[in-house]
């Protein structure tokens, strides 16, 4: 068999024919993918710490020249393949070393869901809390309240909750299930965010976080600032595992590629930005302190809605919102491995989806119990079980794959400009972005992350 990019003997992938996303389906898939738990609170704490708007501008800046580019070479790369993150990249070339780099997004997909599901499932934890009311309590310490719950065994029951809701959305399919969940919780998570950003606005004080979040200083701007910019935009469009390789795969040939980079970049920029005012007013109105990271969701910004009034739909709102973003993530990274499977041993979308998640949910096992579980202090070089594991994606698989993207369209794959519906000036200077400004920059926020580079 020879197909359409000139690759003979590959087997068909199973599959193939009828999954499919609908244009507009494939765009809010994809931007459900990059709505994710960091960017309602990372982001905005990052923005803050590095000059505020000085730091918006610089991110929106590192998300044009290296973001876009990597996001358009993995869905051509998808489209072009039409197939999983592994075979996609041995289809276009007919080199097996090239599928064997493509199978370490597939792992990276595979891990990342594993710890990313006991995330999530904290979110559907707190969200009943906060609709019940049982969550805000007068006096009551949120510290010690998530402790207490993230050290029990109950993370294991709403990881396993997350798994079957992500698996469920995932047998129904690309266009009767990936799609369709997201046309339906991508417009209620707007409608959400939009609401919590008028009632953060209304907040007493709310000025003062409005302008610590948008007030450019540039005197706080650095190599460093620009790394972690760097890197922000390159995660943020959850690039390095696999998930626009796979999504693309299912893209109609009609649908042009450059016009859906361009909308899910501007989702993902819009998204950072509400959600960074949906934060600092509330932040800034309790007296909170923006730099809590993780424990600013968990921890601090419960303390507030206890205050606030009506808090208890607030902050359920809220927290409803997190489960959003997390559940749509969730179901394009486990996507990743389930695709693979089904080209893989032939098997179909059921028993992929099925399987996959058993699998996933035993592997995040020891990540659920190393936040103050059992395995708690269980902490080889200083890092639980569960910080390891985000390490070793974040910081080592992620960049590594994100190269591989770069550097197998740039030289290796010679079609791609005509896959992606490049030429001209636009062509030239997408592949000088890959050949030589995203190598060199994924290097470098790889090394710095790793703490090879400082300054």
């Amino acid at each position: 068999m020879k197909n359409d990019q000139g690759s003979e003997n590959v087997p068909k992938a199973k599959g193939e024919k009828g999954e499919r996303f609908t244009s507009s389906g494939f765009i809010l898939a994809a931007i459900g993918s990059s709505v994710g738990l960091g960017n309602m609170w990372k982001f905005p704490y990052i923005t803050g710490k590095h000059g505020g708007a000085a730091f918006f501008l610089l991110f929106i800046v590192c998300l044009i020249i290296v973001g876009l580019p990597v996001l358009l070479a993995e869905m051509t790369i998808g489209r072009g393949g039409r197939a999983n993150a592994s075979l996609a990249f041995y289809k276009l070339t007919n080199k097996k070393v090239w599928g064997y780099f493509g199978f370490l997004s597939v792992l990276t997909a595979f891990l990342v869901m594993s710890y990313y599901a006991v995330v999530a499932g904290w979110t559907l934890h707190y969200t009943l809390e906060s609709f019940t009311g049982l969550l805000f309590q007068q006096g009551a310490d949120y510290k010690d309240k998530f402790v207490t719950f993230a050290g029990g065994y109950w993370p294991l029951f709403w990881q396993a909750v997350v798994m079957i809701i992500t698996a469920w959305v995932l047998v129904r399919g690309v266009s009767g299930g990936i799609e369709k969940f997201n046309k339906i919780l991508i417009p209620g998570f707007l409608i959400i965010l939009l609401v919590l950003m008028f009632r953060s606005l209304t907040l007493p004080g709310a000025g003062a976080g409005v302008e610590f979040f948008l007030k450019p200083d540039f005197s706080k701007l650095d190599a460093e600032s620009a790394l972690i910019a760097l890197g922000h935009a390159f995660f943020s469009l959850s690039l390095g595992m696999g998930i626009m390789i796979t999504y693309g795969s299912y893209v109609d040939k009609r649908q042009s590629l450059g016009s859906a980079t361009l909308a899910i970049g501007f989702g993902d920029l819009i998204y950072a930005f509400i959600a960074g005012i949906v934060i600092f007013p509330t932040v800034f109105s309790y007296g909170l302190k923006p730099s809590e990271g993780v424990g600013l969701a968990f921890m601090a910004l419960p303390a507030a809605f206890a205050q606030m009034p009506f808090g208890a739909i607030f902050g359920g709102l809220f927290f409803l919102l997190l489960a959003i973003a997390a559940l749509t993530s969730a179901v394009s990274i486990l996507e990743v491995p389930v695709a693979y499977a089904m080209n893989r041993w032939s098997w179909t979308r059921k028993k992929a989806a099925v399987i996959v998640s058993i699998a996933c949910f035993i592997v995040g096992i020891p990540s659920a119990l190393s936040v103050g579980g059992v395995l708690g202090t269980f902490t080889p070089g200083g890092k639980s079980i569960f910080d390891w594991v985000d390490f070793m994606t974040a910081y080592v698989l992620m960049p590594i794959g994100g190269l591989v993207v770069t550097l197998f369209t740039g030289y290796a794959w010679k079609l791609a400009g005509e896959e992606a519906g490049l030429n001209g000036f636009w062509y030239r200077a997408w592949m000088f972005l890959l050949k030589v400004v995203s190598p060199i920059m994924i290097i470098l926020v790889f090394l710095y992350s790793v703490g090879l580079l400082s300054f």
